[in-house]
């Protein structure tokens, strides 16, 4: 089955990468090998890298997304974001490396993009198991 926090993470570390094959990829992976096996992820694989920012963003936005399918049958990128800046904001933990803020929101907004596409195309798996 097709995860949808993988594909999200892998999809922006490639379209945020400078050249590609760069090693932002190979931090995206790292860090979705270190993501606990849990239904829920409750905090960040890795604080210290932008690969575990883009895999706690991507999950967060597949959450955020899922719950809004509930009520809707296409959520708005806006609101996803909404409640993933939300949720980085007020988790107490370590949010990755340094970002200015533009760079995280187009880390964000890219995500999200890719959180939709994943979505649209009938991605309906679960988290990671």
């Amino acid at each position: 089955m097709t995860d949808p926090i993988a594909t999200a993470a892998r999809a922006t570390a490639n379209r945020l990468a400078a050249p590609p094959g760069s090693a932002l990829s190979a931090e995206v992976e790292a860090a979705l090998h270190a993501q606990p096996s849990t239904s829920h992820p409750v905090q960040y694989v890795d604080p210290v890298s932008l690969g575990g920012l883009i895999v706690s963003v991507a999950t967060f936005a597949w959450m955020v997304y899922r719950d809004l399918r509930k009520s809707t049958s296409a959520p708005y990128p806006e609101a996803i974001a909404r409640h993933v800046r939300i949720r980085l904001d007020r988790d107490p933990g370590p949010q990755g490396p340094e970002l200015e803020a533009a760079d995280r929101d187009r880390i964000i907004e890219i995500v999200i993009e890719e959180t939709i596409r994943f979505g649209e195309e009938g991605g309906n798996a679960p988290h990671r198991s």
